[in-house]
């Protein structure tokens, strides 16, 4: 049997996920990293991205999350972001409105926002459409 740790994923609105894992892998600021039982302990900042979770039982599941921050401790892992989605909770129509809308701004140059509000817009809407293509 694998070694187990306490993974909890949290967002201001919710507790996202509260389970026994057996490892993670997610997109730091410098590149994607996998974290297993006994990792060292550290904290660093995530981006948006797709948060691959193996559960007890050996299965990977994956989630959109958005920029956080990531906890590693002795026995337990928590991960912070602004908003964690399962596949099957992402609006499709929305995410695709999301992404042209930003796509235009940026093409046109009009931007209602700063540039990089307006790329970070994009980077979301494009992760929650490859997240939404994952459901079962």
């Amino acid at each position: 049997m694998a070694n187990l740790y306490t993974f909890e994923v949290h967002t201001p609105y919710r507790r996202f996920f509260a389970e026994q894992v057996e490892a993670i892998i997610i997109t730091l600021i410098d590149g994607e990293i996998g974290v297993f039982a006994n990792h060292s302990a550290f904290t660093a900042p995530v981006v948006t991205g797709i948060l691959k979770i193996k559960d007890k039982d050996g299965h990977w599941r994956q989630a959109f999350t958005t920029e956080g921050i990531l906890e590693v401790k002795e026995h337990k892992t928590v991960l912070m972001v602004d908003a964690a989605e399962w596949p099957e909770e992402i609006d499709y129509e929305r995410a695709i409105a999301a992404k042209q809308q930003a796509e235009a701004s940026l093409k046109e140059g009009m931007f209602r926002f700063d540039t990089d509000t307006t790329r970070a817009s994009l980077k979301r809407a494009e992760f929650r459409l490859k997240v939404h293509a994952l459901r079962s």
